[in-house]
């Protein structure tokens, strides 16, 4: 006997338009929350400053 014939097929799952991302949503929405907090800080001081620091050396390179 054949295993395909034997095996009853699955209607399809239905899709909920208000959900397009099905098992994911819950997973999309956690990530969208951590990734909204980490844009919402502030670069820290020394980071500032180093940055800074680059784009003045780089300036006058750039010109000459």
């Amino acid at each position: 006997m054949n295993e395909a014939a034997a095996t009853p097929k699955r209607p399809p799952r239905k899709r909920d338009n208000k959900d397009p991302l099905g098992a994911n949503s819950e997973i999309a929405r956690k990530l969208k929350q951590y990734y909204s907090s980490v844009v919402a800080d502030e670069v820290p001081d020394r980071f500032a400053q180093l940055l800074n620091k680059l784009e003045s050396a780089e300036t006058p390179r750039d010109k000459g």
